[in-house]
């Protein structure tokens, strides 16, 4: 039997690559994940690594400066990275979703002029929907765009756990327009908001609050966007055109979910490596706990969870690249491989019994980093709702 979370079929361009992305894991982000966890410490040589070794152009089209690979390759290259650090593929998570967006969605003035500077890493994306309060109910975002005389745009309102908030120079926000559509959605306008890396007050009107401190998800930053006059030119709305910022972000959350499944994918891998590794290295009674029952069935359930979350990942990310509409595919894969990541985990601590606790010991990490996917581009029960409804008009009774 070969290792876990093969992927059949690849091309040769794809092996080479996340070959390459493994060994650097491995060499890279491993050995330093602890120490810059604790410290809750951005990882910057990590990351321009990952700038050198392209990862950051990954999707871009190479007409771009890109690679112009497909989701699946960045699905699994996100799993490895994620199998390493889930925070290191945080990083470059809300960078790929803007990027994806301007690609699909993009003025070519916007796309010639940012893709060719993000496809090097040196604008680095963040993405922004969420508010205080809002939850998943993005229909209800209260932060403004009211049009000024001279044909811009004021910005007033307060955004929400944003992943690269102060670390990253291109913001895609997700704001109220007054369009006059009575459907609230269709009032929403994505704005492509350029500004300096850091904290405070970092242009006029557009402030960026310290990095709010989390349970785990360490070293990426987490912050708040406040908005209090902020002036922004018409050609910043992402293609042209107010009041469709809502289809273009789900379209972007869409292989997001793919994305954060890659990750819950790369998780339950480590959790399942470190568990069979320590099962065979402690004794109990005269023998490795492996070779206990109670430990071996646990050993069996592990490693069948970390392939079926594997496979639906790969499905799904095989479907959008098809360009096929996979929101519900995208939705079950996201959902069981975050339900798993939290399980495999949970089982790789039980397998470590006391040490599991230990701070010395990486999967207390992973402990604290798992249930983050559980809530990440959307609850579990958000895509329950988008599954079950989808499936009721597929299955729908003819009368």
């Amino acid at each position: 039997m070969a290792r876990l979370a093969q992927t059949a079929d690849l091309t040769d361009v794809q092996q080479e690559i996340l070959s390459t992305v493994r060994s650097f894991v491995d060499k890279e982000i491993i050995p330093a994940a602890q120490e810059l966890e604790h410290a809750d410490e951005y990882p910057q040589e990590i990351v321009d690594g990952l700038k050198e070794l392209g990862i950051f152009g990954l999707m871009i089209p190479e007409e771009y400066g890109g690679l112009g690979e497909s989701l699946l390759t960045y699905a699994l290259a996100v799993e490895e990275i994620a199998r390493g650090w889930m925070s290191v593929s945080g990083v470059i998570n809300t960078h790929f979703i803007v990027a994806y967006m301007l690609r699909q969605h993009g003025t070519a003035e916007q796309k010639e002029r940012l893709l060719p500077l993000m496809a090097t890493g040196e604008v680095t994306g963040a993405f922004s929907m969420s508010e205080p309060g809002l939850g998943s109910d993005v229909a209800a975002i209260r932060t403004k765009a009211t049009k000024t005389d001279d044909g811009g745009y004021v910005i007033d309102g307060q955004k929400m756990w944003l992943t690269n908030g102060g670390s990253s120079s291109l913001v895609a926000a997700l704001v109220k327009t007054d369009l006059g559509h009575d459907k609230p959605h269709q009032n929403l306008t994505t704005f492509l908001v350029e500004k300096p890396r850091g904290f405070g007050e970092v242009a006029p009107g557009l402030t960026i609050p310290g990095k709010i401190d989390k349970m785990g998800y360490k070293g990426v930053d987490t912050t708040e966007l406040v908005f209090d006059g902020y002036r922004i030119g018409a050609d910043a709305i992402l293609g042209g055109e107010p009041g469709r910022g809502f289809a273009q972000m789900m379209d972007g959350v869409e292989v997001g979910r793919v994305n954060v499944a890659a990750r819950g994918c790369g998780i339950a891998i480590r959790a399942f490596e470190l568990g069979i590794q320590y099962a065979q290295q402690r004794e109990t009674f005269g023998k490795p706990i492996a070779q206990h029952q109670a430990i071996a069935f646990k050993l069996a359930e592990m490693a069948t969870k970390v392939e079926a979350a594997h496979t639906m990942m790969v499905r799904a990310a095989r479907l959008k690249d098809a360009g096929v509409r996979s929101d519900v595919e995208a939705g079950m894969a996201k959902v069981i491989a975050s339900e798993y990541a939290a399980e495999v985990t949970q089982e790789s601590f039980r397998i470590h019994g006391g040490y599991g606790y230990s701070k010395e010991y990486e999967i207390e990490r992973l402990m604290r980093e798992a249930p983050f996917l559980l809530i990440g581009e959307g609850t579990s029960e958000i895509q329950k709702t988008i599954i079950s409804r989808n499936l009721l008009k597929e299955y729908a009774l003819k009368r």
